[in-house]
C-alpha cells in the first residue's frame, strides 16, 4: 500500500518520463553539461592501466574535496532530474522523485543527531538514508535479521535519537528507542524542507564491525570520507548515467556504501532486487541479465560461484571483488568475459584504499592476487612496529593515509582508537593490523592479520568477541575459539567449551549466542571438553588446540 501511495504521488507517466530521460541526456551531452572527466594525477605505484580510461565516458564529478554528500547529490538531481535513480522489478524512481521523497523524510528528522535505519532493502530505505543525511544527522544501518541484544548494544552506544523502520518491524523495536515507521513519516502532509549547511567533517554514518574487546565497535565515517571515495572510484572506473549498479550487499557492510553512493553521485541507476532474489544465486544472475546491470561489487565467494558455473550476466562490464583475498582459481573461467578487480580496504578507511585489475594482472606464488595500487589521493605505507617504513619486499603493517581515514570508533574504545595516529602535520594515519609488503612493480601484496581477526563470508569477525559472548553464558566455565582454514583458504571457527554441568548447557548455548551474534559469527563446530590445555603462564594454550584440529 505504501509503495502504491508513493508512486501515485511521485511517479509520472512512465512513457513520458522515458522520453524525457533520453531527451535530457541528449541535450546535456550536446551542450557539454555532462563534463568529460579530467585527467587525474598518476599515483606513486606502477599500476595496470584502468580498462575504462580510454572509453568515451562522461560522468558527474565534484572537484572540491570539501563537498558534502547532500550538495553533491543535489547537483546530480539538478543535472539529471528525470533519469532513473532507483529501479526494481516493477518500477523506477527518477532523481527528482528520490529527492522529493528524501525531503519528506528529512523534514521530520531535523532535530536528530544519530538515526538508526532498520528496513528491508527498498526505494524507501535509500530515501531514508538520504533524508537522514539531508537533516544533518548520521545514519546507523541495521539489518532486520540482527540479533536483538546486538541491536540494543548498537543503539545505546550510538545514542540513537530515532529508528526509521518498516511497519513490519516496528513492534519488534518497541521500547528500544523512538520508533518512526516509514509509512507514518510519508503519510503526513508534506512540509517544506529547508536545507542546512553541512561541513565535510560532519558524520555521515556509523558502521558497526566486530570488536576485539568482546563487543561491536562503530566506525564513524564523514561526508568528506565518502566524497573522497566516490572521487577515487570515478577516477578508476568512470561511472556515468549509463552505469547500472546492482545493489546486492547488506547495508551493514561498506560494499553497500560503494554500490549506493558511487552510483547516485555519478547519475547512474541503482538496480535493487527483492530479498528472495538477492538470496538466490540463479535468480540474482537472471535479474542482473534482465535489467542489464553493468557493475557488481561482491564478496569473493560470489565471484567463485560465478566462475564455477561460468556465469557472467549479459551486459555486465565490471565485477569488483572485496572483503577477502581473491584467488586466480576463482576467476579463471570468467576473467576474459568481464573486467574483474580485486580491492582492499578496512571500513575504518572508507570502503577501499587500493585496487588491482585481476583480469589483466598475475597472481602471486600462493595463488592470491595483489591488492594493487592506492586509490586516488591515498598513500599506503608498510611500517614496522616503531612506525618506520620498511624496505621494498620486507613485511610490515599496512598503514593508510588520505581522505578516507575516518574519525575512528565512537564510544568507549580508547584502546582500539590507538590504531588512528595523528601526525605532526595534522594528517591522520590508520594502522590496519594487516601485514603486507611492496612488490617489485610497486603494487602491494596482502599476507594476513597480525592478530586473530578473520573474514567469514567477506565479513570481519573477531574470535575474541565470540569468546567473550561464550563466557557470558552462565553454564560455561571455560571457552576458547580456534580458527582453521579449509583447502580454499576460507576461515572457519571451532569453539572448545568446558561446562560447569557436563554437556547439559549445550542445548541452550546456541540460542543464547543467537541473541548477541549474527549467524556468520557463531562457530560452525563445538567440542565439549573436561578441561582446556593451559600454558605455563596459566593461559589457554591455543597452539595445542590448533594441533588437535589436524
Amino acid at each position: 500500500m505504501l509503495r502504491a501511495q508513493i508512486l501515485q504521488k511521485l511517479v509520472r507517466a512512465r512513457t513520458l518520463n522515458v522520453f524525457l530521460v533520453n531527451l535530457n541526456k541528449f541535450f546535456l551531452v550536446v551542450h557539454g553539461l555532462i563534463l568529460p572527466r579530467p585527467n587525474a594525477e598518476k599515483q606513486g605505484a606502477v599500476a595496470l592501466r584502468s580498462p575504462f580510461k580510454n572509453k568515451p565516458r562522461y560522468t558527474f564529478h565534484m572537484k572540491s574535496s570539501k563537498y558534502n554528500l547532500v550538495d553533491w547529490f543535489q547537483n546530480v538531481v539538478a543535472t539529471f532530474p528525470n533519469h532513473a535513480a532507483l529501479q526494481d522489478d516493477h518500477h523506477f524512481l527518477s532523481y527528482r522523485e528520490l529527492d522529493a521523497l528524501s525531503d519528506q523524510i528529512a523534514v521530520r528528522l531535523q532535530d536528530c543527531r544519530h538515526v538508526a535505519i532498520l528496513m528491508e532493502h527498498s526505494f524507501e530505505m535509500i530515501a531514508a538514508m538520504l533524508g537522514v543525511l539531508k537533516a544533518g544527522a548520521a545514519y546507523v544501518p541495521i539489518e532486520p535479521g540482527f540479533p536483538s541484544r546486538r541491536i540494543e548494544i548498537m543503539l545505546a552506544e550510538a545514542g540513537v535519537d530515532q529508528i526509521v523502520t518498516d511497519a513490519s518491524h516496528a513492534d519488534d523495536l518497541a521500547g528500544l528507542s523512538s520508533v518512526a515507521p516509514i509509512d507514518v513519516l510519508l503519510a503526513r502532509l508534506p512540509k517544506p524542507f529547508t536545507p542546512r549547511p553541512i561541513a565535510s567533517e560532519t558524520p555521515a554514518y556509523i558502521l558497526y564491525t566486530s570488536g576485539t574487546t568482546g563487543r561491536p565497535k562503530g566506525v564513524c565515517v564523514t561526508h568528506g570520507n565518502v566524497c573522497h571515495y566516490v572521487r577515487a572510484f570515478q577516477h578508476e572506473f568512470y561511472p556515468d548515467p549509463r552505469t547500472r549498479m546492482l545493489q546486492s550487499s547488506v547495508c551493514t557492510f561498506d560494499i553497500f556504501v560503494e554500490e549506493v553512493f558511487t552510483t547516485l553521485l555519478s547519475g547512474g541507476t541503482l538496480v535493487m532486487p527483492e530479498g528472495d532474489t538477492r538470496r538466490d544465486f540463479h535468480a540474482l544472475m537472471d535479474f542482473c541479465a534482465r535489467h542489464r546491470c553493468t557493475s557488481m561489487s561482491v564478496f569473493p565467494v560470489m565471484v567463485e560461484r560465478m566462475n564455477e558455473e561460468g556465469v557472467v550476466p549479459c551486459g555486465l562490464k565490471l565485477l569488483i571483488s572485496g572483503g577477502d583475498v581473491l584467488r586466480a582459481s576463482q576467476i579463471d573461467r570468467i576473467r576474459d568475459k568481464v573486467v574483474v578487480y580485486d580491492t582492499y580496504g578496512p571500513s575504518e578507511t572508507t570502503v577501499c584504499c587500493s585496487y588491482y585489475n585481476a583480469s589483466q594482472g598475475e597472481a602471486l606464488a600462493d595463488g592470491t592476487f595483489p591488492i594493487g595500487h592506492p586509490v586516488l589521493d591515498t598513500t599506503i605505507r608498510i611500517l614496522d612496529k616503531a612506525g618506520n617504513e620498511v624496505p621494498e619486499g620486507c613485511v610490515g603493517e599496512i598503514c593508510i593515509e588520505g581522505g578516507g581515514v575516518s574519525l575512528g570508533y565512537i564510544g568507549d574504545h580508547a584502546k582500539e582508537n590507538e590504531a588512528f595516529v595523528t601526525r605532526a602535520d595534522g594528517s591522520r594515519l590508520y594502522r590496519s593490523g594487516d601485514l603486507g609488503y611492496v612488490l617489485p612493480d610497486h603494487n602491494l601484496a596482502f599476507l594476513h592479520r597480525k592478530d586473530r581477526q578473520i573474514m567469514i563470508e567477506g565479513k570481519r569477525v573477531e574470535p575474541d568477541e565470540v569468546e567473550s559472548v561464550l563466557h557470558q553464558y552462565p553454564d560455561v566455565k571455560q571457552a576458547a575459539v580456534v580458527v582453521w582454514r579449509d583447502q580454499m583458504d576460507r576461515s572457519h571457527m571451532k569453539a572448545f567449551i568446558v561446562f560447569r554441568n557436563g554437556q547439559s548447557g549445550l542445548a541452550g548455548l546456541k540460542p543464547f549466542l543467537a541473541r548477541y551474534l549474527t549467524p556468520f559469527m557463531i562457530p560452525e563446530q563445538f567440542e565439549i571438553r573436561d578441561r582446556l590445555p593451559m600454558t605455563a603462564n596459566g593461559k589457554v594454550d591455543y597452539k595445542a588446540l590448533e594441533r588437535s584440529l589436524a
